[in-house]
């Protein structure tokens, strides 16, 4: 392949994120002697506190009802996993893709999109709050590791993987990298990568988190045509297989086909479409890694069965009803008297409604709300309101 770059190795080609046209970070840092400037973004990620405590936060199940289902940590492994596979196929940069894959729930609630949706009602007269904004907010501002500036200082490519989607009017606010929201460029492919892969890790490991909780069975997935085709398959070749392993066999089987259409479908795309830089990337009319269009419509159609039959699910809706008002009793008790809250964010919402008004006491309060873990933001709501909470 004409003009590929070899680190490692591994081979890099002209439309993938090259560390020599990196837009580089927000402070100036020395460069690393034996780590790429993308291997340092996934090393940062890796080591900060919103990266851990990524293990006690939902997807769909609250931590505390068992230990087998996924939770944000063991989503954002998967997603990285499936997306750093396809980059080494597309000949993108791995350590960028999985470091945007890793980071793209830091800013994630307690209770999963339960959370989200709470925390957005409480704060829709003060700017809203969006999960995706509040990761990019966590490696910039929140994090605090190093002495020479605040968050993890990511590179300008990292950053723009985390940051999915924004609206004109957050896009304004954000400088260089919200340019391509209001001049709808796209992201570069590493970022395009990490977003598909979220999307196929979800939609396939919670048909297995579904099942292991008996919110549906196998016989219900009979009509979804990609779970329908391996299901036959499976069941064609291995006719006496127990059935939680014939269920990871259809499982690995459903993640296989559509990886392996991403990387054909992009990669004719790419081909077609001649881009020899990110910045032909960015400036390309659509997005170039996609699914084709009929696998997409059956990853569609499984992704509409998960919403009618898990996600509404009459036991996970009892479960979002109670997170979400946790999270808003949680939010309205500090909102109203910051004092309950420790003294660090105390100061700190004092001094963001200083400058910013109720908006910034607010926005401190959703930084310390978003930053639970499931299991802390139950403790919490028992300390404020169970009279025999500890303090």
């Amino acid at each position: 392949m004409s003009g590929v770059m070899i680190t490692g190795e591994r081979f890099v080609a002209p439309y993938a994120a090259r560390r020599e046209t990196s837009r580089g970070r927000r402070y100036p840092e020395p460069v690393s002697e034996h780590r790429t400037e993308y291997q340092r973004d996934r090393d940062r990620v890796i080591h900060s506190n919103a990266f851990r405590r990524l293990v006690y936060k939902t997807q769909v199940f609250v931590n505390h009802e068992g230990d087998l289902y996924r939770t944000r940590l063991t989503h954002s492994m998967e997603v990285a996993q499936i997306a750093r596979s396809i980059a080494r196929a597309l000949h993108l940069d791995e350590d960028l893709t999985e470091a945007v894959s890793l980071a793209h729930d830091l800013g994630h609630t307690p209770f999963g999109h339960a959370g989200q949706d709470a925390l957005n009602a409480c704060m829709r007269e003060y700017g809203g709050f969006e999960h995706n904004l509040q990761s990019l907010r966590v490696v910039d501002e929140i994090e605090e590791r190093y002495a020479d500036f605040p968050g993890l200082n990511l590179t300008f490519e990292a950053r723009e993987g985390i940051l999915k989607h924004c609206s004109v009017n957050n896009a304004r606010q954000l400088g260089e990298l919200g340019e391509r929201f209001i001049e709808r460029r796209q992201p570069g492919l590493e970022a395009q990568l990490a977003n598909l892969a979220d999307e196929i890790a979800y939609n396939n490991h919670d048909v297995d988190d579904g099942l292991r909780a008996g919110l549906i069975a196998i016989e219900d997935l009979r009509d979804v045509r990609l779970f329908a085709r391996h299901h036959d398959a499976v069941r064609a070749a291995y006719p006496e297989l127990a059935s939680r392993r014939m269920v990871h066999e259809i499982i690995r089987r459903m993640i296989n086909e559509v990886v392996l259409d991403v990387i054909d479908t992009s990669g004719e795309r790419i081909a077609r479409t001649g881009v020899a830089s990110i910045d032909d990337v960015r400036n390309a009319d659509g997005q170039l890694v996609m699914m084709s269009a009929a696998v997409h419509a059956d990853h569609i159609a499984l992704k509409r069965f998960l919403g009618e039959h898990v996600y509404r699910h009459y036991r996970v809706l009892r479960m979002t009803a109670k997170a979400q008002r946790v999270l808003k009793e949680l939010f309205d008790a500090l909102f109203d008297d910051v004092r309950l809250l420790p003294e660090e964010y105390a100061d700190n919402a004092r001094a963001a409604e200083a400058e910013q008004g109720k908006a910034g006491r607010a926005r401190a309060v959703a930084d310390y709300v978003a930053g639970m873990t499931d299991r802390f933001a139950m403790l919490e709501h028992r300390r404020l309101f169970d009279p025999g909470g500890r303090t």
